[in-house]
């Protein structure tokens, strides 16, 4: 099956949505427990970490943790965002700089300025796109980023989005209660995959649609450990307590660049075999020998394949045994995790 297919329906009365890429599940989004990133909270500091420049604070769903703050007297009131999935047993990541995204917007309280994505370079789009900020935005102090998908959109979805962005900025930020509390959900699955999967796709919103669609054939894969390579090679991808280990194996092949070979396959999969299975933290690449001298374009293609990839990730480097370490952000939680 060719093309790009978008299924929204539901696991175990879970709201999920996936997106299959010429037939292959290639991102899915499943609603969690936890607190979801995005969410706003009215939050009290509680106590400062020494050393460490952060904050716990108290919310309505658990304590929280806030990096990087200075000038902050527990018992004073914030407003913070989710920013991530806690590790089991930590605080609840959350930031202060708040951030209300929708497909076409995202109003920026903190920064303000008309800012478009840099990836629409035609100069009429850019002058419609910043009349239409104009006239929305009015005389607000925000800050206002028009993503890349408002090229070739309608102008009056555009500006639509951009007024309940503003809207739903305006009551957040002007709320004047005393006491902690949860000012604005997170987005779940099926509103996430209308925000971010926003490339021309065929949409399935029926009930039946994954498996009429093989989304429950592809997780029952994403559920296991291996992942085929091309040439007859394998990945595997088992998470510890402590880190994500991944092993690359070249299989059947035995020419003398198998290695290189199946470690290129490994940089071009690795982002959606992560993704699908929800996983981040700390990687760790055990790759097939391959020559000192492709290390480098090695880690090219690696860049490359996570340059689209929608979650954070750092490219760490070598290591004196030769793997090859990542840090990836937790924006979900493990798919393993979820569907038990």
């Amino acid at each position: 099956m060719k093309g790009r297919t978008i299924v929204l329906d539901h696991i175990e009365d879970r709201e999920a949505a996936a997106l299959m890429v010429d037939g292959k599940l290639d991102d899915f989004l499943i609603a969690a427990d936890a607190p979801t990133p995005g969410t706003i909270y009215r939050a009290r500091a509680d106590r400062p970490v020494k050393g460490q420049g952060g904050m716990f604070l108290t919310t309505p769903d658990g304590p929280a943790f806030l990096r990087q703050v200075k000038g902050l007297a527990p018992g004073a009131l914030l407003l913070v965002q989710v920013s991530g999935y806690a590790e089991q047993g930590k605080a609840i990541p959350v930031s202060n700089r708040i951030l209300f995204k929708s497909r076409y917007a995202i109003v920026t309280p903190e920064a303000p300025g008309l800012n478009i994505s840099r990836s629409i370079r035609d100069d009429d789009t850019r002058d419609q796109l910043l009349e239409i900020a104009h006239e929305q935005m009015g005389d607000s102090p925000y800050g206002l980023i028009l993503r890349s998908c408002c090229a070739g959109a309608d102008a009056d979805d555009i500006a639509e989005d951009i007024s309940a962005m503003l809207a739903q900025a305006d009551q957040v930020m002007n709320d004047d209660g005393t006491e902690t509390e949860v000012l604005s959900e997170g987005d779940g699955p099926h509103i996430l995959a209308w925000r971010d999967w926003t490339g021309p796709a065929e949409v399935v919103p029926q009930a039946g649609g994954f498996e009429s669609h093989g989304v429950l054939d592809a997780l029952d894969m994403a559920r296991g450990t291996s992942e085929p390579l091309p040439g007859g090679g394998h990945l595997y991808v088992e998470p510890t307590r402590a880190l994500v280990a991944v092993d690359v194996n070249t299989g059947s092949d035995t020419s003398l660049a198998a290695g290189t070979k199946a470690n290129f396959a490994c940089a071009k999969l690795l982002p959606r075999a992560l993704r699908v299975r929800g996983l981040a933290g700390q990687i760790t690449l055990d790759l097939a020998p391959m020559p000192k001298k492709d290390r480098r374009g090695f880690e090219s293609a690696l860049r490359a394949a996570f340059k689209s990839d929608p979650d954070e990730t750092i490219l760490a480097g070598w290591t004196p045994l030769g793997h090859f370490e990542l840090q990836r952000k937790r924006s979900r939680l493990p798919l393993a995790e979820i569907l038990k």
